[in-house]
């Protein structure tokens, strides 16, 4: 007997596999493993929240698994909370798709609908399919957390016309206790000669790191409203970035001429984070 159409789970299907990363379950188990052992080892409590690098493995995989290499511990964490840019479709607020899963060759990721219905009142949260169908920035990010944590739910968020309190306020409905990661996608300059983009990221790097979400833009960083969401809540809650790691394009696959930044940092959660002492 045929499923129920009400019944039936609504897919996203991979976009990327193939171009951005392995298409073969075999030969991206295997990337994102040798990525991972490459990293450098981070000591100190499991992380509450990470900026991880969007592009194609070959060119920002090392970056995003010195991120992602800090949950090797993280038995506790079942919800990740992943937001990046919409790069393709025009999207006024924050869009949530209606899937209830994400799929990737290791797998499938269910949406955590229960999630994406505590934001839906908000005014500048809206349903677009059309944005997440074609979306790498979150997509390449799913590989390494299916590697390292096995069973989560994912609540997938892309950033358009949107302000950087706005996307505060949702991550702090979302913020959840131990069990919540959250996951911000984003690269950084853009197509600038290696010399110029080490400058510029490097002053985003230190924007970052001393919280200072105004002084980001389009020009520092594709998913800068994301991130300065982050540093907003981040900051409201006391907690501070460390940096894993900064290079471009240049330093890893790509000419010098014109090249695209990366960076990963880490904010560690405390008791205090639960409880923040004041407001925005």
């Amino acid at each position: 007997m045929a499923e129920p159409a009400s019944q039936r789970t609504k897919i996203r299907p991979a976009a990327v596999a193939g171009s951005f990363y392995a298409g073969d379950s075999q030969r991206l188990r295997t990337a994102v493993a040798d990525l991972l052992a490459a990293a450098p080892a981070s000591a100190g409590t499991s992380p509450k929240a990470l900026i991880a690098p969007h592009a194609g493995y070959v060119y920002s995989g090392g970056v995003a698994a010195a991120a992602f290499a800090t949950l090797g511990g993280s038995a506790a964490i079942t919800r990740v909370v992943l937001i990046g840019p919409a790069h393709y479709v025009a999207v006024r607020g924050i869009a949530v798709p209606t899937a209830d899963a994400f799929e990737t060759p290791l797998g499938r990721v269910p949406v955590d609908r229960a999630a994406v219905s505590a934001i839906a009142d908000l005014p500048f949260v809206v349903e677009a399919d059309a944005a997440h169908a074609p979306e790498h920035a979150l997509e390449v990010e799913l590989p390494f957390l299916q590697t390292l944590l096995g069973s989560f739910a994912l609540v997938p968020l892309l950033v358009g016309d949107a302000d950087p309190r706005q996307v505060a306020e949702v991550l702090g409905r979302l913020w959840g206790g131990p069990d919540t990661l959250i996951v911000v996608s984003s690269d950084l300059s853009h197509y600038h000669d290696y010399d110029t983009a080490r400058r510029l990221d490097a002053a985003t790097a230190a924007a970052i790191e001393r919280g200072d979400w105004r002084s980001l833009g389009p020009d520092r960083a594709c998913g800068f409203l994301a991130v300065a969401g982050l540093l907003v809540e981040a900051d409201r809650r006391r907690l501070t970035a460390r940096r894993l790691a900064l290079c471009n394009s240049g330093d890893t696959a790509g000419p010098r001429n014109r090249v695209v930044g990366y960076g990963a940092w880490i904010w560690q959660g405390t008791p205090r984070d639960q409880f923040p002492g004041r407001g925005r």
